[in-house]
């Protein structure tokens, strides 16, 4: 029986990148199995499937996004009855051992939907990953108001959005967690959903984590560490800035803007319990 599927969707990366990130599983004790999805407008990238027999290939033959492509291999794990599907990014990298105790991690608290280890730069210093739900000043006002009177006010409140006031050394129950690395359990997909595809990318993960927190436990787990060699695209392309700044839209849209309920409870929740106030 398989006990966890990962998915990696893929846009004209590098073979030799890919490669380094299926060696970290391919020598894992879990029964596993890895899709990738490539939203590549080639299929170049097919030739990964012949490393090993417990990887699947799948070519969408147009860019899905990010969230409707993760879905394909959501919905197997959810056909297939398997038990955890891992979400992941196609630059992280991780030591044997990681997939395996936060598996039994999962196997041992089952009020637990969703789990994110640390997660450092490739120089050994933290990402700051672990978030309350986000208003539009959180998303908009770090982005563009990031200069002069307003850099100060933007410092202080990343210590509360972002909780690293915390120490990031504990197990938490964040209510936003990155989609870099996502250890799903898959059975709470069928009370909460897939991811929304009407994000073609960035704001799915704060869009499905807070629909999991709801009703499950979403938890940072800092005992074993993950490196994202996060590149923050929306910095350095204007297109990708441009689709960053519409799904966000789309997200606040959705669940609110400055009139957002379910935010101030979750986040009152979140602040109250981690400051033992």
């Amino acid at each position: 029986m398989i006990n966890l599927i990962v998915s990696i969707v893929l846009y004209h990366n590098k073979k030799e990148q890919i490669k380094q990130v299926l060696q970290n599983f391919l020598g894992s004790q879990l029964n596993i199995r890895i899709i990738l999805i490539d939203n590549s407008s080639n299929d170049d990238l097919q030739v990964l499937s012949k490393i090993d027999e417990r990887i699947e290939y799948i070519f969408s033959n147009i860019n899905l996004g990010y969230g409707r492509a993760h879905n394909i291999a959501l919905k197997k794990s959810l056909e297939e009855n398997v038990p955890y599907h891992l979400v992941l990014n196609p630059d992280v990298y991780f030591d044997n051992g990681v997939l395996e105790e936060l598996y039994n991690f999962m196997e041992n608290n089952k009020d637990v939907g969703l789990v994110m280890p640390k997660v450092l730069y490739p120089d050994g210093n933290i990402q700051y990953l672990c978030k309350l739900v986000p208003t539009p000043f959180d998303l908009f006002g770090r982005r563009f108001l990031n200069f002069g009177i307003f850099k100060k006010y933007i410092e202080r409140r990343n210590q509360i959005f972002e909780l690293r006031f915390t120490g990031y050394d504990k197990i938490m129950n964040v209510p936003y967690l990155s989609g870099c690395f996502m250890f799903l359990r898959t059975k709470v997909l069928k009370d909460v959903g897939l991811f929304d595809e009407r994000y073609f990318m960035y704001p799915e993960d704060i869009d499905l984590t807070r629909r999991i927190n709801i009703m499950y436990k979403t938890l940072y787990y800092p005992f074993v560490h993950i490196v994202h060699d996060h590149g923050k695209e929306s910095y350095k392309n204007k297109k990708m800035l441009f689709i960053h700044i519409i799904n966000i839209i789309k997200y606040f849209n959705k669940w609110g803007w400055f009139f957002d309920r379910n935010r101030r409870m979750i986040n009152h929740k979140t602040l109250h319990e981690l400051l033992g106030e």
